[in-house]
């Protein structure tokens, strides 16, 4: 299409070279926002040979947090160690945080370094570091990337994560970080994949010196400066995912107390909190060993006994940071799921992580439900062991609720998947709910004794590793580590259960028929499938459990008068279909 423009005057020339100036600056600017709008805050994915030719074993942070202007600044050194020939690896920063530098460190001691070219774009959270030759299998390397900038502001933390910059009620600085689905990317710069977390981290915060920061692992020591400022040196002991690196800051008040394990190991229960809350903090303040206790009777010894165990108070609800968990509930029980169950469980879920997620954690976001479903169920269990199995199926009555059905995504996908991917629309919730229903119809199968046998050897696959402190006891799983676990846990075959639940999304149909004295169920799912699930019957008042025989059928006559009810405690995950004589003309 064509336009003809006519001026008749030097305003009107003057006007048009003011809009043809605009355009050229749209022009300019327009990449800029575009990559901004279009960049996808997520972690994981793929897993490229970029990502691939390394192993990220140390992080140190040393970065200067400043609440004033919103800004990161400093430098992280990555050692790593090669493990296929390349001249180039993927790192992860947010393009909003400017890379002034990366060095290539060959001596420690004497500093001696090489600065490296590096490649980004404004559209993607990886960037690339180029070697000058071809970095043979097992060398190995320290990078130290010097960068700044203001990192995204969380727009809902921790669902849609980032930094926070809050106030407290006296309106001093209250800061935190949530980055679970977005990346630890967005705030420094990293190895973005969930099957490559560091054996150890030192994590060197500056803030204001007014400030007690708190933060991973152990403190070992601080460093007061001349100019209003102060560095707390903390220092991870045992591997750690990258989105678990946190900071809390803020003029905190302290609660602590030395707590034994059931290992025997003594270690500290400590309490980050805003002096205007300290009254309901020591009120709170016993649940935390109230509850630890009853994980580790359930999952063994807290992981985490060689650093600490953690609690910072925290501008946004809540997150499962290793060894000291976020929370920002309203220091009141049943902040969650408002069940009138007795106990915080928004606490409760976050130290569960402690064991599902930190403890055991899941090489690739496909296996989410690892995480959040086993998360999910502790605070079922909790309920149970507090008030007894009518809170507990009270407890589970919620989470069906909210299972999704009309869904094709399956909760445990065999494809890669990222943090986005994994959570998005129905799979989100069903990886928290039916993953912990799923566990639930696992236990009715199996039986309690068996079940909890299995739990604690997921947790710890062998009893001696309940007395490690220094890593090794830490580890990657998968569904099918699961499945392979339980199978030789119970000597039973369950990898229909694990198909039907976890790798389609259908739920298994109950589909029942009664006619005169005869009675007919039927367990339906999609074809392909099988699912020779045993059933509680109440029949007449009398309970049995009858077992399906050939295409998953069970069949009985009984007087019609007698009543009949399949599983009357809710045990099976499922939908009920009841059809009636009339149904049959």
């Amino acid at each position: 299409m064509l336009f003809s423009i006519y001026w008749q005057s030097s305003t009107d020339i003057s006007m048009f070279k003011k809009i043809v100036f605009y355009f050229l600056l749209s022009a300019v600017l327009a990449p800029f926002t575009f990559a901004q709008d279009s960049l996808i805050y997520e972690s994981g994915g793929g897993l490229t040979p970029e990502l691939a030719a390394f192993n990220v074993h140390f992080y140190e942070l040393d970065l200067k947090v400043n609440p004033a202007d919103s800004t990161v600044a400093g430098t992280v050194d990555v050692h790593f160690t090669v493990v296929h020939p390349t001249n180039k690896i993927a790192l992860a920063l947010d393009p909003r945080m400017e890379i002034h530098q990366i060095k290539q460190i060959e001596e420690v001691e004497s500093e001696q370094a090489k600065t490296l070219n590096f490649s980004r774009t404004e559209t993607d959270r990886t960037f690339f570091v180029h070697f000058r030759e071809t970095l043979q299998p097992g060398r190995k390397m320290q990078l130290r990337i010097s960068y700044d900038g203001r990192p995204k502001v969380a727009p809902n933390a921790p669902w849609d994560g980032g930094f926070v910059w809050s106030r407290t009620p006296s309106d001093d600085p209250w800061v935190g970080v949530a980055v679970q689905t977005t990346g630890a990317w967005l705030w420094w710069p990293n190895k973005d994949h969930p099957s490559d977390r560091a054996d150890s981290v030192a994590i060197n915060l500056t803030m204001p010196d007014d400030l007690i920061v708190a933060s991973n692992g152990h403190l070992r020591g601080e460093t007061e400066h001349d100019d209003g400022w102060k560095t707390w040196h903390w220092f991870v002991s045992t591997p750690i995912s990258n989105y678990n690196v946190t900071l809390n800051a803020a003029p905190y008040e302290i609660i602590s107390e030395t707590y034994t394990s059931t290992a025997g190991d003594e270690f500290d229960i400590t309490f980050w909190i805003l002096s205007e809350y300290l009254e309901k903090g020591k009120e709170l303040f016993p649940q935390f060993a109230e509850q630890m206790r009853f994980m580790e009777e359930i999952a063994g010894p807290y992981p985490f006994r060689a650093d600490k165990y953690g609690v910072a108070h925290a501008p946004y609800l809540g997150m499962e940071h290793q060894s000291i968990i976020a929370y920002g509930a309203n220091f009141e029980n049943d902040n969650l799921f408002n069940q009138d169950a007795g106990f915080d469980d928004l606490h409760q879920h976050e130290l569960a992580h402690e064991w599902w997620g930190n403890l055991v954690t899941v090489w690739d976001w496909r296996d989410f439900w690892i995480h959040e479903g086993f998360g999910t169920y502790m605070q079922a269990l909790y309920a149970e062991h507090l008030s007894g199995k009518e809170a507990y199926h009270t407890m589970m009555d919620m989470m069906r609720r909210r299972i999704i059905t009309n869904t094709d995504r399956e909760v445990a996908p065999r494809r890669p998947m990222s943090s986005t991917e994994i959570t998005q629309g129905a799979r989100g919730g069903n990886v928290y709910y039916k993953g912990a229903w799923f566990l639930h119809t696992l236990r009715y199968l199996v039986g309690d004794d068996t079940f909890f046998e299995l739990i604690r050897r997921f947790a710890y696959p062998d009893p001696e590793m309940e007395e490690v402190t220094d890593g090794s006891h830490m580890r990657f799983a998968t569904t099918d580590d699961f499945l392979h676990l339980a199978e030789e846990v119970t000597q039973m075959d369950l990898e229909w259960l694990f198909e039907v639940y976890l790798r389609q999304p259908e739920l298994p149909v109950l589909h029942a028929m009664r006619r005169g004295g005869f009675v007919r169920l039927e367990w339906r799912v999609p074809e392909g499938y099988r699912f020779p699930m045993p059933i509680d019957m109440i029949i007449g008042g009398e309970r049995v459990t009858l077992v399906p025989g050939e295409r998953d059928v069970i069949s009985f006559e009984v007087d019609d008068y007698v009543e009949v009810e399949a599983d009357p405690d809710e045990w099976i995950l499922k939908e009920f279909e009841l059809r009636t004589v009339e149904d049959e003309y």
